[in-house]
């Protein structure tokens, strides 16, 4: 696809990237076969091809407009289009860089600012989402379900002290560490049994993607410094990896080194960090299991696009969970997201539920006991409307996860 940039972009090296990329597409639409949002809407505006085609325009002199921030704003960056694509096209490059020109000149309406800046201001912060989950927690029981599952879980979880010759830091994150700390509880309890410690580094926290995803770019930015800046001593100290539980959020570490390119203070040690990112199936999958205590039963695996397109990890998980004999039941459509996308559930919540709403459908169509997945808002947003237990998958590997009474 041919693309000649506006004298306005010419000089601008984000232009240029954009336009390179623009030009990987041979506008075949496989894409679209694959895009959630252009089967439930059948807009070819709503598909990964028509977007590259108005961002195309933009790069050519065409003025942004509301309608085009509303079908930039509809994709969930699930990033399947990326798997199918048979050019290599580095389609969610390119949307956070439309996105990025649109919000800067398209004022959006009052309440979208309002709730994009509410989310920003809360969620990427536990030191101030914590104390209004203290106070929502004793309410719990006065809640409906759907609201109450959306409070996760809670509590305090037995960690294992650090005592192992391997070491390897976690990501703690936001969200995650506040409503589903069982989470990296029971990393830390599965990678202990097998000679690994774990080691939380308290300066570090999000990763930056929320921000990032919501037109934020330099606060992304930022927060992946001071993670940078968090981990530095560990890396020097000979951490053998940085593990990140939740996929989401490991698609965004590992991307630390080009989104920090540019930043000649950062750039290498941006570099070194992404090559350290691991998801803990990566690590998982090359080593003995049978230290674990799992307790095997039937699991309908849902994979996040994080996982499977943003990381190119599909069935690395899957094929750990049959090594320990659980029984995976099918799931249909698995390659299409469930609607939860970061903060997309909430800023798109009609478009969301109908996907939350295709996705139970095909997890529970097996009859599983439990549906695990990979990914913190996955497992928030399908819960309050799945009928059997949603859990994280790394917990079906740990059977000693009650609790902290501490």
């Amino acid at each position: 696809m041919q693309v000649e940039l506006a004298p306005s972009h010419a000089q601008d090296p984000a232009a240029r990237l954009a336009a390179d990329i623009i030009r990987g597409c041979v506008h075949c639409g496989f894409c679209n076969a694959t895009c959630p949002t252009y089967r439930l809407l059948g807009d070819e505006l709503d598909g990964p091809r028509g977007r590259i085609y108005q961002i195309k325009d933009l790069l050519e002199g065409l003025p942004p407009t509301a309608s085009l921030q509303k079908h930039l704003d509809r994709c969930l960056t699930c990033r399947a289009c990326e798997t199918t694509c048979p050019s290599g096209v580095a389609y969610g490059r390119l949307l956070d860089l439309g996105r990025g020109w649109v919000a800067q000149a398209v004022p959006r309406p009052w309440h979208q600012r309002l709730l994009r800046a509410a989310l920003r201001f809360w969620l990427p912060h536990p030191q101030r989402l914590r104390p209004w989950y203290r106070l929502a927690e004793p309410l719990r029981p006065l809640l409906p379900c759907s609201l109450r599952a959306r409070l996760g879980r809670g509590g305090r979880f037995a960690w294992p002290p650090p005592r192992h010759r391997r070491r390897m830091l976690i990501l703690e994150g936001c969200v995650q560490s506040v409503l589903e700390p069982a989470i990296d509880a029971a990393a830390a309890r599965v990678f202990d049994r097998l000679g690994i410690s774990l080691i939380r580094a308290p300066e570090a926290g999000c990763c930056g993607a929320l921000s990032y995803h919501l037109d934020a770019h330099d606060e992304g930015l930022d927060f992946a410094r001071r993670n940078i800046d968090a981990w530095w001593p560990h890396v020097e100290a000979g951490a053998e990896a940085i593990l990140v539980t939740a996929s989401g959020c490991g698609v965004m570490v590992k991307d630390y080194g080009e989104l920090l390119g540019g930043d000649p203070a950062y750039r290498d040690k941006a570099r070194r960090i992404a090559e350290l990112a691991r998801d803990p199936a990566e690590i998982l999958a090359g080593l003995d299991l049978r230290p674990l205590q799992a307790t095997p039963g039937r699991v309908a695996f849902q994979s996040p696009c994080t996982l499977q397109h943003g990381q190119r990890l599909a069935g690395v998980v899957e094929g750990i969970l049959q090594r320990l004999g659980f029984a995976l039941t099918p799931v249909p459509d698995a390659q299409l997201c469930c609607g939860s996308a970061g903060a997309y559930s909430l800023l798109q919540p009609r478009l969301a539920a109908r996907l939350r709403a295709q996705k139970i459908a095909a997890l529970e169509s097996g009859d599983p006991e439990v549906i695990a997945s990979a990914n913190i808002g996955c497992l928030l947003h399908l819960a309050p409307v799945a009928t059997r237990p949603v859990r994280h998958w790394l917990e079906l590997l740990d059977a000693t996860g009650a609790p902290d009474s501490g």
